[in-house]
């Protein structure tokens, strides 16, 4: 399926209508709670989920759609479907909470087990990222609400100098620094949240390894903007991450594993790949 130009305007739409409401709370001294699994949530994270909740239900009536605020607290589809909607309201919360700016809302849109199409949006720093797959994706700045340019954004051809790596600013981890030690890395850029996934797509760096734990609302909206835009997530074996996986308890469900986003590699990547078995 492609999405309807007027679909695809509607989940801009919506992420940008979430960014207002994380906006209206990050100027505020806001209170910082931690959840079960020991991250942190704020008002803003609630604020979001709300708001994209009621606009997906307007957009698309009756699909599924597993949103992290409601999953962690058992609110999760009997059914998925075929067609189904995976949102993390508020991406990087650790990052909000240190007021670093790079902190996104992800909605993505996954078909069968596949990312269909995604939104990305960084509101702090005006930036959003939209794309679907087999067509293309693309890249635009916001101000006050409303996106003032647009132009397309396409994974690069990695250099034979060596890579740029972009590595999470808040999980690091002793596993990917083995797995990098084996590659020929030129430089290393710290990112927050699903940005890694977008300034891939946008031609800014050649890989992002996530050797820990995420969750399929963490990746699905920026795996589908990186697919679209030419580059790929992959497994430690070389395989497409899917989702909607099932044969879990709850959220267990939607745990991803170990994954590679990259750009265009040679060799489809398999090298980058092996450097992890």
């Amino acid at each position: 399926m492609l999405l309807s130009d007027d679909l695809l305007q509607g989940l801009i739409g919506a992420a940008i209508a979430a960014g207002r409401e994380i906006l209206d709370v990050y100027a505020s001294d806001f209170a910082i709670e931690v959840k079960p699994d020991t991250s942190p949530v704020t008002e803003a994270d609630r604020r979001a989920e709300g708001v994209i909740l009621a606009r997906l239900a307007e957009l698309m009536p009756g699909v599924a759609v597993v949103a992290e605020e409601a999953a962690s607290a058992g609110y999760l589809p009997e059914d998925l479907g075929e067609r189904f909607f995976l949102v993390d309201p508020l991406d990087g919360t650790k990052e909000f909470c240190s007021r670093n700016g790079e902190f996104t809302v992800n909605i993505g849109l996954i078909e069968g087990t596949e990312p269909a199409a995604g939104v990305v949006y960084a509101p702090s720093i005006g930036r959003i990222y939209a794309g679907v797959v087999g067509v293309g994706a693309g890249v635009g700045e916001v101000v006050d609400g409303q996106i003032v340019s647009w132009h397309e954004a396409r994974a690069r051809e990695a250099s034979a100098a060596g890579l740029t790596v972009l590595a999470s600013r808040s999980h690091g981890n002793a596993e990917t620094e083995a797995f990098l030690a084996k590659l020929p890395v030129a430089e290393r850029i710290s990112a927050g949240s699903s940005l890694k996934f977008c300034r891939l797509a946008e031609g800014l760096a050649d890989l992002y390894p996530r050797l820990g734990p995420t969750m399929e609302w963490d990746t699905a909206a920026g795996d589908a903007v990186l697919r679209a835009a030419g580059g790929k997530v992959v497994t430690l074996d070389g395989a497409l991450l899917t989702y909607g996986k099932r044969g879990g308890e709850g959220t267990d469900n939607f745990r991803n594993p170990w994954f590679l986003a990259v750009g265009r590699l040679p060799a489809e990547g398999q090298e980058i790949a092996e450097a992890g078995e």
